[in-house]
């Protein structure tokens, strides 16, 4: 009796403390989510009418050639957006984890920069690096004036480009997080036994960061698959998004259960990324 009292009497402040998150988590994720699942299997039955039927046609639609076009190239921007992003962000998170500790704080506060002004905002001034008369033109006009002005906007390179810009962070900080936890007298013991700087990042610094490798990959894939604003401000007509598709079908199509189907599509290809890169735990040894 004593442990049962115990138990409620240590359950209760846990319950409290877990009770508001959790109602804020079912209210405003899970719900809508149930409703957006739900509606994916439903036919517009009229003009402002839709009927959960059970149907399959929604999901069925989004393999017809346009539509699965769309979602592969989505896919091949968004990987070669985190390919990118992590060639560049490895570098940086090794640099700031081996700076010194007084740059250390610095150097993530320029990192997470961009996070303090909105994405609109971040988005608009890439588009006045990149235009005809931005920047990145004015630098070739002067070095090779032939060349310019170099068509950098509304096409696959420029969302590219815009979706390393936004989600770069996301690369950096769980591989630096990785790094600084990372016992540095292996590195030590390599360079030590022998082995050079490329071999030792290879053979020691890669593989103790592989977590936070993981956790970016994910933290970038992710968003960058359904990136709306960056191909939508960024892209031309051939360099849209499944994102785009999507708003559309809410928006202008008012067709919310195609539309629910395709925002779904992308819940299942998440938890499919999610499953390829969570960490396997060694098999048990008889």
């Amino acid at each position: 009796m004593r442990g049962r009292t115990d138990w409620r009497r240590e359950a209760g402040p846990f319950l409290a403390l877990i009770g508001l998150p959790l109602a804020w988590f079912l209210l405003l994720i899970l719900v809508p989510l149930g409703a957006v699942w739900a509606l994916s299997f439903a036919i517009n039955t009229g003009v402002a009418s839709i009927e959960v039927t059970g149907t399959l046609a929604n999901y069925a639609r989004t393999l017809e050639p346009t539509y699965l076009g769309i979602l592969l190239k989505s896919l091949a921007l968004a990987g070669l957006a985190t390919l990118v992003s992590l060639g560049l962000g490895f570098p940086v998170a090794l640099a700031i984890a081996f700076a010194p500790p007084p740059w250390r704080t610095p150097l993530l506060v320029a990192v997470t920069l961009p996070f303090w002004t909105n994405l609109l905002i971040r988005t608009y001034a890439l588009m006045a690096v990149l235009r005809d008369e931005g920047l990145v033109n004015r630098v070739v006009a002067a070095l090779a004036p032939d060349l310019a002005p170099l068509p950098l906007l509304y096409h696959d390179v420029a969302v590219v480009v815009g979706l390393v810009y936004v989600h770069l962070p996301f690369m950096v900080l769980p591989i630096f997080a990785a790094l600084d936890r990372m016992d540095r007298s292996l590195i030590e013991a390599s360079l030590d036994l022998g082995a050079g700087p490329l071999a030792t990042i290879r053979h020691v610094v890669l593989p103790l960061a592989g977590p936070g490798i993981r956790a970016g990959v994910l933290l970038t894939f992710v968003p960058a698959l359904g990136s709306y604003l960056v191909p939508d401000l960024l892209g031309g007509p051939g360099s849209q998004m499944i994102a785009n598709v999507i708003e559309r079908q809410f928006r202008r199509a008012d067709d919310w259960p195609f539309g629910a189907a395709l925002a779904f599509v992308l819940v299942y290809l998440t938890l499919l990324a999610l499953a390829l890169l969570a960490p396997r735990r060694p098999a048990a040894r008889a």
